[in-house]
């Protein structure tokens, strides 16, 4: 797959066929819809394309700053890659593109640029100046200019807005099995590891202290997660705290991992932390050693998840 950023860097000799849209979350229902654009493209001899945004758009027209959203835009990529798109085109949204008209979006940026050939869309999907197109208009233009529209059937369009709804809901609330069910994988969180209080080393629990730069991201409910991290693409099984430590008295949120067979230095590294389950809600303790003897407990329960769910 090749990531083009901005729709002016890229050029296809070949026929497109183009999907557009966010994708929060790349989820079993967005799966479902860039799985018809991948086989359809590969059946027919084209090139698959998603175009996106970023910023996403409400950041932007609405200065929405509490947005969160189920995937980075690293994360993003990194998923539809391995789905087998061909291109994902990510175009930096901003209010000055906003403005483009329905048609001038259709002439210019589908059909001139993209070199659309089938444009595979929601019903209710709107864009333009004041999102004044739609898929009637989309279907008036295709006559136009010679590119076909397969419209995505509403109760699939239903079942992406249900499902994301779904997911974000059951990561507030620490379902993290009914989340990674809609998901169609393990929640992802992606940072580097920075320098911490340093706390679990002197009790024997060192964590990699992990920062996600990303404010946008959806963290999930806090307390301790069965997980696997993946560094340097090793994989490492372990269990994670997200949480403000109220028995030493924490006063920001953090997110520190301590991994069972890694004792190498972190400090600096890119780790992708995978949630498989989640164990238990964040405690505040009367003492060090009552925390110490849960996180033994923890341990315990954590190993033998991973001994009875080995996938």
């Amino acid at each position: 797959m090749k990531i083009i950023h901005s729709i002016s860097n890229f050029s296809s000799s070949s026929s497109t066929i183009v999907t557009i849209g966010t994708f929060d979350g790349i989820h079993v229902g967005h799966q479902k819809i860039l799985k018809d654009l991948i086989d359809t493209a590969k059946k027919e001899g084209k090139k698959s394309v998603l175009l996106t945004f970023f910023p996403h758009p409400r950041m932007v027209l609405q200065k929405d700053k509490g947005i969160l959203l189920l995937n980075t835009i690293n994360e993003k990529s990194f998923l539809l890659k391995k789905m087998g798109l061909d291109f994902l085109i990510i175009h930096p949204f901003s209010k000055e593109f906003s403005r483009l008209t329905a048609l001038d979006f259709v002439r210019d940026v589908l059909v001139n640029k993209l070199n659309t050939s089938r444009l595979i869309i929601g019903y209710d999907h709107h864009f333009g100046k004041n999102r004044e197109g739609n898929i009637h208009q989309l279907k008036e233009y295709s006559l136009l200019y010679g590119f076909d529209v397969e419209e995505i059937p509403a109760q699939d369009i239903d079942d992406v807005s249900v499902s994301s709804t779904k997911i974000r809901t059951a990561l507030k609330n620490g379902e993290l099995k009914t989340a990674n069910k809609y998901l169609g994988y393990r929640y992802l969180l992606n940072g580097i590891v920075v320098d911490g209080e340093k706390l679990g080393t002197k009790i024997g629990f060192p964590t990699a202290n992990i920062n996600i730069e990303e404010s946008y991201k959806l963290i999930p409910k806090t307390g301790v997660y069965i997980i696997t991290a993946i560094i340097d693409g090793s994989s490492h099984n372990g269990m994670m705290n997200i949480g403000f430590n109220p028995t030493v008295k924490g006063k920001k949120q953090t997110i520190e991992a301590h991994l069972f067979d890694f004792r190498e230095n972190l400090y600096g590294k890119k780790i992708t932390i995978e949630l498989l389950y989640f164990l238990r809600n964040e405690q505040k303790f009367l003492s060090i050693y009552e925390l110490i003897d849960q996180l033994k407990i923890d341990k315990e329960n954590a190993i033998s998840f991973l001994a009875n769910n080995p996938s």
